[in-house]
């Protein structure tokens, strides 16, 4: 009987010890992540790949958007978009609009 209860307490305190290990795992984890950059500025993009960011008002677009492949590059939130109507990309921009009033064919 005194062999049970040995392991039943080594068992609770070895539990309870990797319980703590990963509260506090996360703990660390969750407080030194980096935040992703903030979008800053009225009418801003910000994405991983864009073929075609517009954030102008009345413009004119015909056809698709170009395509955009998966280039390298940083992460989205390791970018900060700046100012009204800013974009920026982690990957490959195709085109952007960002006047008003623009005709393209």
């Amino acid at each position: 009987m005194a062999d049970l209860d040995t392991a039943d307490r080594v068992a609770s305190l070895t539990g309870s010890v990797l319980a703590a290990a990963g509260l506090a795992l996360s703990l660390y984890t969750l407080l030194t992540s980096p935040a992703s950059a903030p979008v800053a500025g009225a009418r801003s993009v910000q994405a991983g790949s864009i073929g075609r960011a517009v954030t102008g008002d009345n413009n004119h677009l015909h056809g698709s958007a170009p395509q955009v492949g998966a280039m390298g590059g940083g992460t989205v939130g390791d970018i900060p978009t700046v100012g009204e109507r800013g974009v920026s990309a982690g990957g490959g921009i195709g085109e952007v609009v960002t006047g008003d009033g623009n005709q393209l064919t």
